[in-house]
């Protein structure tokens, strides 16, 4: 498998999505509760499909390794 080509960006988008999900689940549950979650996660998948497009990259590996990334320390 070749090396993934990722961006700050895509890692820092990833983060704020991990972030709303642990905020979503730390509150009662409804639907405002998991809105920030699903806005946050919508930009990071788009962001993630238009650069694999981008640069001819796999986009299922580029999504796992943003997800890997976002989760280093």
């Amino acid at each position: 498998m070749a090396e993934i080509e990722l961006t700050d960006e895509l890692v820092a988008l990833e983060r704020a999505a991990l972030k709303a999900r642990e905020e979503a689940m730390a509150g009662t549950y409804s639907t405002e509760t998991w809105r920030p979650w699903l806005a946050a996660s919508i930009a990071a998948q788009a962001a993630i499909t238009e650069h694999a497009r981008q640069t001819g990259q796999n986009r299922v590996e580029v999504e796992m390794a943003v997800k890997q990334a976002a989760r280093a320390t």
